[in-house]
């Protein structure tokens, strides 16, 4: 397995700076990332990647345990920082990193010189097992107060900038927070303070979430993608009158003189800014869902034929499409169906996306271009 990255890279979290000290700072196209931030005697298939807006934290398991390390802001373009050894899982923000061990989860505040612990709590080796931001008995966020309880039994749980969602065992999904962009997918906008179940998908079991800033994102057992909230580049894959405007304008067609052409583009047309309930998001000749991701504005769906499908906001190449055009219509990432690449998981920091991928039946495209991914 090998991990790719694209998007925001002003800090040197998916590529490096290069020998004269300077870090590209937008990839709009998947670039691998590189072995040499792999460390010695890993297990490629138990890497795995947390990203935030600035930094980049790679878990990786090796012969002799497992470790964290950072790469990007946290640590400079130029170099990557092990934090950690013995630690099961890792979730980064711009200020804190949080590190879940066998027998206890801490809380660091991240700071210049030195790393501070604020909040740690030990559990048995049997009490937890759901992945970060769950703890034992609550779950964690990176600004006070720290640790939240939680009544109910939570298989997983997924924090956007103002909202949460949970999922349960039995694929019920509960939100909370500000509904201020309809992120709670309860058909208002009004906030909650406490978990309610999202009505609108009672009965339809859900198995995968995931939170932008202001929109949600949920997958059915059957493979359907559900989205909400807020729509103004394009993220829940809805039609946005801002990105019409702006094709417009690429167009040449945005002057007052010169109106929409109503052949083109019905007058009658619906654009959604804020979607307060779940849409089932048709995408055409797509086959089940079996991942998804939300950054800040953008969101990223692995299928389950291994095809990776990004839309939203695009200006600073995270779609993966060559460009940095923004789109509400979901589009394959091409580069890695046309390198015999199939895609396994995708994780998105808040302007760039992470996608890990195993090769497809061997290939003279796949060996030729990186000989390296069969090893």
């Amino acid at each position: 397995m090998s991990w790719f990255g694209f998007g925001f890279n002003g800090f040197g979290q998916i590529s490096r700076a290069d020998v004269s000290g300077q870090v590209k700072c937008k990839v709009n196209s998947p670039v691998l990332i590189s072995d040499d931030e792999c460390k010695s005697g890993v297990n490629r298939s138990d890497r795995r990647i947390r990203a935030c807006w600035s930094s980049r934290a790679d878990l990786q398991q090796t012969q002799s345990g497992s470790g964290v390390y950072l790469s990007g802001c946290v640590c400079g373009p130029s170099a990557q920082v092990c934090v950690s050894q013995g630690c099961t899982d890792a979730l980064i923000s711009e200020t804190h990193l949080t590190l879940s061990f066998t027998d206890r989860v801490e809380l660091w505040e991240i700071k210049p010189q030195q790393n501070q612990l604020v909040w740690k709590r030990e559990h048995e080796l049997s009490e937890h097992t759901a992945a970060l931001p769950l703890v034992s008995g609550g779950f964690v966020q990176h600004k006070p107060p720290f640790f939240h309880p939680l009544k109910l039994c939570a298989v997983s749980l997924v924090l956007g900038s103002e909202h949460a969602l949970l999922l349960t065992a039995d694929g019920t999904l509960y939100s909370w927070g500000s509904g201020s962009h309809g992120q709670l997918g309860h058909g208002a906008l009004t906030s909650l303070e406490d978990p309610q179940a999202v009505e609108a998908l009672w009965g339809v079991p859900i198995k995968a979430v995931a939170a932008g800033n202001w929109h949600s994102a949920a997958v059915s057992s059957g493979g359907d993608l559900y989205m909400w909230g807020w729509n103004e580049s394009g993220q829940l894959g809805l039609p946005s009158r801002g990105l019409e405007e702006e094709k417009r304008r690429g167009n040449g067609s945005g002057n007052d003189d010169q109106p929409m052409n109503t052949d083109e583009k019905s007058q009658t047309d619906v654009f959604i800014s804020i979607q307060a309930f779940p849409a089932l998001v048709d995408i055409a000749n797509m086959s089940e869902i079996s991942r998804i991701s939300c950054g800040s504005r953008h969101t990223a769906a692995v299928t389950s034929a291994g095809d990776l499908y990004t839309w939203g906001w695009g200006q600073y190449g995270q779609l993966g499409h060559g460009t940095e055009h923004s789109t509400d219509e979901p589009t394959p990432v091409d580069y890695f169906s046309s390198h015999s690449l199939s895609v396994k998981d995708v994780v998105c920091g808040s302007w760039n996306t992470f996608v890990s991928v195993v090769p497809k039946e061997t290939s003279s495209v796949l060996t030729e271009t990186h000989p390296g991914l069969l090893n």
